[in-house]
């Protein structure tokens, strides 16, 4: 769709109904708001410093319990393992089914369905699965047991 800018007539329709003359007066409107002495701002910070002080920030906060369990602590990662672990000789087309990468994914969505259970009161949640191959097979396995058929169909147009 292509871009429909306002006719003037609606521009003064618009400006009419919430009370200023021109955009240039509803800019003014805001502009003591906009400025830095009605804002109280500290004065600039350099990258380097505002890093430092976003890190400092949290250690004000108290933490009154950490609710992972079943094998998750709060660990350090350094920031180098998100480069190494999206390398090419890292990943391959079977990632599903490679264990150095995939029990980390596996081990999430276990804890997350275990907490939607916990939180909703369902007996049973999903997390999202990596391949169509993999959905189905879950669906087939959670309706089956479901209905306690021994069987279920599956449509021509499924990939082999």
């Amino acid at each position: 769709m292509d871009y429909v800018s306002t006719t003037k007539q609606d521009e003064k329709i618009m400006l009419e109904s919430i009370g200023v003359k021109s955009i240039d007066d509803l800019v003014d409107s805001f502009r003591p708001m906009l400025s830095n002495e009605s804002l109280d701002l500290p004065p600039a910070l350099t990258e380097m410093e505002l890093m430092q002080h976003m890190k400092n920030i949290p250690k004000g906060n108290k933490i009154m319990r950490y609710f992972v369990g079943a094998g998750s602590y709060n660990r350090y990662i350094p920031s180098a393992l998100n480069h190494l672990v999206v390398r090419g000789e890292f990943l391959t087309g079977y990632t599903p089914y490679q264990a150095e990468i995939s029990q980390g994914t596996l081990h999430a969505m276990y804890e997350f369905q275990s907490f939607i259970c916990l939180l909703t009161g369902m007996d049973v949640v999903n997390a999202s699965l990596y391949d169509g191959a993999s959905a189905s097979a879950e669906a087939a396995l959670m309706s089956a047991s479901y209905t306690g058929r021994k069987q279920i169909s599956v449509g021509n147009n499924i990939h082999p």
